[in-house]
């Protein structure tokens, strides 16, 4: 499904989302990725099977986040290409160790430069950042020209169950708001890309006891919404939310708790820049430099 054009001008916040917490979040050590994760990241590498060329540089966002597994699934495909890390910040990372097991390929030394990468890797990172807008200019800078973007993302039905269960007792909403896909693709096109294509999957997991459940949705990720409570909650407020699930949310006919996760899957190509048209124009020399190695290639 092809996000449609702009019409009012793109979102270039999320405020519903606390960018501390968040921040927090996604530099938290971890010794393996979320298991959801590395599922969505399996997912999103089954499409890399539409593409036509194979990249020579390619880039990984984050991966403690995104998902060693995936990521290897991904360089899986193209062994000689050149694998870079990135973490949260946009900033390279030298050889980069990841937790599992004997990582392949193993991560070539920062000797790239912005503007230079075919494929830029980013998987469920985009919903946590508070202002998306500089992260999507962050990956536009790592690309050349008609260089790659493949991102996911989670979406407004995620934990939709728990809304109404939280909302009945007057509770702070579970969890932070989530972007619809058009906004994203909104926001690509507002950041320089080009010919976005969005679309979604709901993926709903089950479970034997609301105790399972809750343990994932820790490992899965946080409350980062504004409004959560300022501290810590005691026993007693477990013990109702274990029971306030166990009787009122869907179960499937075997018995089990269900919850929903929508995933936003997107790419978009990097605009190739156009040449200002005017009586005189200027034309930085960086950008006459890479429109000169774009016609060399």
């Amino acid at each position: 499904m092809r996000a449609p054009p702009p019409t009012d001008a793109p979102p270039t916040a999320q405020p519903g989302l606390d960018p501390q917490a968040a921040q927090r979040w996604r530099g938290l050590a971890r010794a393996h990725s979320p298991w959801l994760h590395e599922e969505v990241g399996q997912r999103m590498a089954q499409r890399l099977d539409w593409l036509l060329q194979t990249p020579a540089t390619w880039l990984s966002w984050h991966p403690a986040l995104g998902g060693w597994q995936a990521q290897q699934a991904v360089a899986a495909r193209w062994p000689q290409a050149r694998l870079h890390l990135l973490d949260e910040q946009g900033r390279l990372q030298p050889h980069a160790a990841s937790p599992e097991p004997t990582p392949t390929p193993t991560p070539e030394p920062p000797t790239i430069a912005p503007g230079q990468a075919d494929l830029l890797w980013a998987n469920m990172a985009l919903h946590l950042y508070a202002e998306p807008q500089p992260l999507l200019a962050c990956w536009h800078r790592w690309l050349r020209p008609d260089g790659l973007l493949y991102f996911s993302s989670l979406g407004p039905d995620t934990l939709r169950e728990l809304r109404p269960l939280y909302a009945k007792r007057g509770w702070p909403p579970p969890h932070q708001p989530f972007v619809d896909m058009h906004d994203w693709g909104d926001m690509l096109v507002e950041s320089g890309f080009a010919a976005p294509v969005l679309d979604t999957e709901r993926i709903v997991l089950c479970y034997p006891s609301p105790e399972r459940l809750l343990a994932d949705l820790r490992a899965f990720g946080r409350n980062l919404h504004p409004q959560r409570p300022a501290s810590l909650r005691g026993r007693g407020h477990r013990q109702r939310l274990l029971a306030a699930i166990e009787h009122e949310l869907p179960r499937t006919p075997e018995g089990q708790w269900s919850l929903t996760f929508e995933i936003i899957y997107g790419h978009a190509v990097r605009a190739t820049p156009r040449v200002p048209v005017a009586a005189s124009s200027s034309v930085p020399l960086e950008q006459m430099r890479q429109w000169l190695r774009q016609g060399r290639g």
